[in-house]
């Protein structure tokens, strides 16, 4: 069985995400699995593999508007794509990891460079 991971706090940022759930929505809502430390206007890819479906939103990008820690808006509208779900047994060999990439920023902003992460704080 695959086991898939992101570390939790890495060294660069802003890092990928795995993504557990995307909305039928315009915007799209997408949550990730742990905290994603994205501030808005940060632009996200979406990496969707075949097997947990909305394929057409797979290698799509936007900003994002950050709505929790762990939940953020990007501007795709996925009202009429195929529901985003992540499959309960798949084959060992069939990846089912969905991730946020972050391949920019808004260019009036620039602040994603500026965070300091390090160090991480206990809690």
């Amino acid at each position: 069985m695959s086991t898939y991971f992101a570390l939790p706090f890495p060294v660069f940022q802003p890092a990928m995400r795995i993504i557990s759930a995307i909305t039928n929505s315009n915007p799209a809502q997408v949550t990730t699995t742990f905290a994603h430390q994205y501030i808005n206007g940060v632009i996200i890819r979406l990496d969707i593999p075949i097997a947990d479906g909305m394929q057409q939103a797979n290698q799509l990008f936007g900003p994002v508007v950050v709505t929790s820690p762990t939940t953020f808006s990007i501007a795709i509208d996925t009202t009429t794509f195929a529901p985003f779900s992540i499959p309960v047994d798949p084959l060992p060999q069939i990846n089912t990891c969905a991730m946020a990439v972050p391949i920019g920023e808004i260019n009036d902003s620039l602040l994603s460079a500026t965070q300091n992460v390090l160090p991480y704080s206990a809690t």
